[in-house]
Formats: structure tokens, sequence, C-alpha cells
């Protein structure tokens, strides 16, 4: 472990409380296959699940979060013929910024059970955009969230929520003047959405500037993936064609990090990805579990390792 990057960074300061409160969608999956239990309630109240407050450079001092007035954002519809279906999907700007913008854009991918709606914890795509640490705001860019499904962001049969992504989403995006060459895209997800964002960057590493991930839902076989959830992948061949970490190797030229809490019960699981992983990848692995409150913490530290490779 001594070879990986680590940065800890940031926390909202979120409670036990609020940690089952906003855990949200994206532990529903695991809730209804068992794989949060009540061990996890345990978990919270025992302060396994709490999320640490951590410098955020030499000085020593804790982040400050805050929030700029946040700019414009819209939500609309599209039908997707790669994914069969109508989806939504919601366009947020940063301050200063309107429509019609020509900006680098953040691809920000949903958890299981999510949608565009619900991509962020604790937060909106327009908020996410205003973002402010220690009162110096993010490099300006957009981001865009779509509905991507329950199946994990790879291809299924009649539907194919990362072909929607590249050959749909980001063309509209490009369209209205974002993520254009020689402006650039970058990915992020929290866990099914973390797990999609490092897969859309491995199989499309010429459209990926950056690629963040929280909690990244990684299975190591196709067995423990269809125990977990015998929706996520179409077929063993579906997921070996789709493991993160086999295809790791195709992250070399591209910024990565990867954040997960040590009681999360997908955290075997990074810790191969992170063995994978080129020897540059930022891992943040640090107490903490599948839960809101490590999500929500890991979103600024995450948006701004992006904002400054977009802007570099």
């Amino acid at each position: 472990m001594t070879r990986w990057t680590r940065r800890r960074v940031l926390t909202l300061g979120l409670g036990s409380a609020a940690a089952l409160a906003a855990g949200g969608v994206t532990g529903l999956e695991l809730i209804s296959r068992g794989l949060l239990p009540g061990k996890t309630v345990l978990d919270i109240l025992d302060g396994t699940c709490s999320v640490p407050g951590a410098p955020a450079a030499a000085g020593g001092q804790t982040s400050a979060v805050t929030f700029a007035s946040p700019g414009p954002s819209a939500s609309r519809t599209f039908y997707s013929a790669a994914r069969r279906r109508m989806v939504g999907y919601t366009i947020a700007y940063p301050p200063g910024h309107h429509a019609g913008a020509e900006l680098p854009l953040v691809i920000m991918l949903h958890g299981y059970g999510g949608n565009h709606a619900d991509a962020l914890v604790g937060m909106s795509p327009a908020q996410a955009m205003a973002l402010q640490v220690d009162s110096r705001p993010l490099a300006p860019m957009a981001m865009v969230t779509v509905d991507g499904g329950n199946g994990y962001w790879n291809p299924h049969p009649g539907d194919d929520p990362m072909a929607m992504v590249t050959g749909e989403l980001i063309p509209l995006c490009r369209r209205l003047g974002l993520g254009c060459p020689p402006r650039r895209i970058a990915m992020m997800g929290i866990s099914m959405g973390g797990y999609g964002a490092l897969l859309l960057a491995e199989k499309h590493p010429h459209l990926v500037a950056a690629v963040a991930a929280i909690s990244p839902a990684i299975w190591t076989s196709y067995a423990q993936a269809r125990t977990a959830n015998q929706g996520a992948y179409a077929s063993a061949a579906a997921f070996a064609a789709n493991d993160a970490v086999t295809h790791a190797p195709a992250l070399a030229r591209i910024p990565v990090r990867v954040a997960s809490g040590y009681a999360d019960p997908f955290y075997p699981g990074v810790q191969a990805l992170a063995r994978a992983l080129p020897a540059a990848a930022v891992i943040d692995l640090t107490k903490g579990c599948h839960t809101g409150a490590f999500f929500a913490a890991q979103q600024p530290p995450s948006l701004a390792f992006l904002a400054r490779h977009l802007a570099s």
C-alpha cells in the first residue's frame, strides 16, 4: 500500500442519524440483498461508520466547504435508442455561466435505485458546481446527470446505458458546448455509479480526462456479483468483459481517484482494484461505511480532483 498516493480530505460532519437517512438509494441494493443487514446499524451506532475529519493540506487545517450562489440548471428528457426508453437528465452550470457557455464537463453517474435527480448525496448538481473549498471556487465546469437504470452501467439485452452515455448523452452535451475538444470530459460516480465511471473510462479512455469513484461497487467474480445482484451482469461473459479490475490497466494515462471506507462491503473489491490501478492513482482508504455520510464527505475532494485535471 505504500506505493499508493493517499489523500484523506474533507468531512461534512454528518452524524450517525444522517448516515442512516442519507444512505439513500445507493444503499437499497445492499440492504435488499442482505449485504447491509443490522450490522450496518450497529456499525453506525458504535462509530465504525463515523467519517473522520482530516487535514486537507500541510498546514493541518480541516477544509471548510461552502457554496456560492448556484448557477442555472435544467432537467429534461430524451429518447434513448440505446436504452429503448425515455431518460431524464440534468445539466448544471457553474456560477456566472449560462446555457451556451463552452465548458469542460463532468458526467455524474448515479447509484443503484437512483436516477438523474439524486445522483449526488446532500447537494444538487448546481450546488456541486458552486462548491468552494476554503473559500476557493472550483475551476469552472458543468455537470450532467442521467438515468442509467439498475443494470450497473454495462450492456444488457435491450438496455445499454454505457452506449447511451457515449453515443447519445455526450453528443447532446457537445451540441450545447459542453465537453467539446479541446475542453474535456471527466467521469464521477457513487457506488454502482462509481463502478460505472471507472468502467466507462476503461472502455473509452480517449473520451475521459479524469475519473473519480466514491465507494465503487466492485466485485471480484461473477459468482460473487450474481449472489448479491442477479441483474448486475447479463452473463459470466458479460462480467468478464466489464470487470473493472481486469481492465484497470487501461487507465494508465488517466488521472484516477478512488475512495472507500474500511467497513464498506465492497472494500475487498476496492482493494483488488487499487492493486490493479496505475501507481499514480489516488486511493483514499479510510474509516467509513457504504453510507451517505461517507459519500457526502468524499464528494468535495472528488470534485476538486476532477476540476484540477479538467483545468490543466
